[in-house]
């Protein structure tokens, strides 16, 4: 697994905490009651419950390893703390197409909290990667899966 930290906000950090709480403590006692349940049925070799439950068992460890993987990586961020001199980590940008003069207004997150349809956008993508660093006034110019788009960046603040 990665050894690279993960910054998250407090919310993106506690939102994962529950995950994991719920995987561990709800999911996983009741798929262990499920594959009681369907050993009881009978012969295991002919038993598509019992494996069809074991194979959710597989998935379910995995997905807590991973979140137990992560929680032991994450640094949480002060979006307090964060300067709005320039674009980073959590800034919320107000934009400028320069092509239609259309303004959006992006906020900057880490993969773990983007939300497209409220315009949280990753840090890894190609507009928040193409935003990061600069400052209002500037343009960036993001090259994106159907081209390239031109943003002037016209406000920088926090949440």
């Amino acid at each position: 697994m990665d050894h690279e930290p993960i910054y998250l906000s407090k919310e993106g950090r506690i939102k994962l905490e529950l995950e994991f709480k719920r995987l561990k403590y709800e999911e996983r006692p009741r798929i262990v009651a499920e594959i009681k349940r369907t050993r009881e049925l009978g012969d295991l070799s002919e038993n598509a419950e019992y494996h069809a439950a074991k194979e959710a068992q597989g998935h379910l460890e995995r997905k807590i390893a991973e979140l137990e993987d992560k929680l032991s990586r994450i640094r949480t961020v002060d979006a307090d703390q964060i300067p709005t001199d320039k674009v980073y980590l959590f800034a919320k940008v107000l934009v400028k197409d320069l092509e239609d003069g259309e303004e959006i207004e992006y906020t900057i997150a880490p993969a773990d909290e983007v939300d497209v349809d409220n315009d949280i956008i990753s840090i890894k993508s190609p507009i928040g990667a193409g935003l990061l660093g600069k400052a209002v006034g500037e343009t960036a110019e993001i090259k994106i899966p159907v081209g390239k788009i031109r943003y002037e960046i016209l406000k920088i603040s926090r949440d």
